[in-house]
């Protein structure tokens, strides 16, 4: 194995386990000796690597939020927009955070650190687009202006990260937050049509 490669692994290895780390004890709470360990990775290599358990947290933010952006990117290119879009970028939003340790640990890094970058800034500003220009077009009723349906639609992700940790890391424990989710927006488009026959509900 080149020695590059074998860089890129070690590297690989312990954005894992950092990323294990942090979702389950948050920054505080994890150490550099204990992730070394779960990584089975020498103190030596990993300080080599990130010379700081900052580093180490930021370089598992930047992998979380990667991870993010392909999806916001992904999502935001259909089009037109739609309620319909809206809930998919909420619902894949659920789903990196029930599968991804790293989205994970990425929302909760930011979080518990001062400074940082929220990890809502990643995907909230295309949600408000979304919403934006389907209210323009004449898909959303009176009274739910797009304001108040971006910030529905944050409350509703963010309701489902803290589901899933008060769940506990384990996946058989831990609550279907899509599924949830998916009942939740059922019970919000029910009552929307209850507004009016518009085009852009789902």
């Amino acid at each position: 194995m080149a020695k590059q490669e074998r860089a890129q692994k070690t590297r690989e290895g312990l954005l894992r386990s950092a990323a294990t780390q942090f979702d389950r004890d948050g920054y505080n709470g994890a150490s550099l000796a204990r992730i070394s360990e779960a990584a089975q990775i020498s103190m030596g290599a990993l300080t080599f690597h990130f010379s700081t358990k900052a580093d180490l947290a930021d370089a598992v933010e930047e992998a979380g939020r990667a991870m993010v952006l392909d999806a916001v990117e992904r999502i935001g290119a259909r089009h037109p927009p739609s309620l319909g879009l809206a809930m998919e970028l909420t619902l894949e939003l659920t789903r990196l955070l029930q599968e991804q340790e790293v989205v994970r640990a990425a929302a909760r890094l930011t979080r518990e650190r001062p400074g940082r970058p929220e990890w809502s800034s990643a995907w909230l500003p295309e949600l408000r687009r979304i919403l934006n220009r389907l209210d323009k077009e004449g898909g959303l009723p009176a009274t739910a202006p797009p304001d108040l349906m971006t910030a529905l639609a944050s409350c509703l992700v963010d309701g489902m990260d803290a589901a899933l940790r008060r769940s506990g890391a384990s996946p058989v424990a831990r609550v279907d937050a899509v599924g949830e989710l998916t009942r939740l927006w059922r019970l919000v488009l029910a009552g929307l049509r209850q507004d009016g026959d518009l085009a852009g509900l789902p």
